[in-house]
């Protein structure tokens, strides 16, 4: 599959506000938003935290190196080589399931009753069965895929390859490149998630922060 960049929107990401880094976090791996807090995986320990104030609210102690998500109940969470169902309120693992890149998996979304797996160097986001972890369809990206993050029905990942980081919608169904929005260079995208609204959170990877940037009004109309 031939994807299409040159057709792509063009602009600046805009960064409102930076989180972090965390009293015993020095990085930042998957990110997720429950509706009212963020929470970023750290490695050791899911970091709850208000994103009015800034201020961490929750830490759950599992092990989190990637991509983390949120069902509207549970939050799923890359670990090495499976995904962890987790009850956010006790952070019991309720299910595992194996990651489909066995241990190579990036970012992690929840959309239409599936899952979506980054796929870093291999350059896909897989959609597979929350349940049993199957493998449903594949799509295919020309960049380095970090966070995973859909809203509105579309759907958005993160891209880091050297010093070069965007945020980028993409067509579900064909891969096409619709639309990028490009960080400051040596700003790193990790993790990536939307509040629903007119933000996306994005890891920063070893920097141990989070950034809020602006979701473009031309999506959101």
């Amino acid at each position: 599959m031939t994807l299409k960049t040159h057709e792509a929107r063009v602009q600046a990401a805009e960064i409102v506000r930076e989180y972090g880094p965390f009293a015993g976090a020095d990085k930042i791996a998957g990110v997720t938003h429950d509706g009212q807090r963020v929470w970023a995986a750290t490695g050791a320990a899911l970091l709850a935290f208000d994103p009015a104030s800034g201020e961490p609210t929750r830490r759950l102690d599992c092990p989190c190196d990637a991509g983390t998500a949120f069902d509207g109940t549970h939050l799923y969470q890359i670990a090495e080589s499976r995904i962890d169902k987790i009850d956010p309120a006790s952070g019991r693992v309720l299910a595992s399931i194996p990651a489909p890149g066995q241990g190579s998996d990036s970012g992690l979304a929840w959309a239409e009753g599936s899952l979506w797996v980054g796929q870093y160097r291999d350059r896909k986001i897989h959609q597979i069965n929350p349940e049993t972890g199957a493998l449903l369809r594949t799509i295919a990206s020309d960049r380095f895929v970090t966070g995973v993050s859909w809203v509105d029905g579309e759907l958005w990942h993160g891209v880091w390859e050297g010093e070069e980081s965007e945020i980028r919608r993409i067509d579900p169904a064909s891969g096409t490149v619709l639309e990028r929005l490009q960080m400051p260079p040596g700003t790193g995208v990790s993790g990536l998630e939307s509040d629903g609204a007119e933000l996306f959170y994005a890891g920063g990877g070893e920097s141990g922060k989070v950034r809020a940037v602006r979701r473009p009004k031309s999506a959101r109309s």
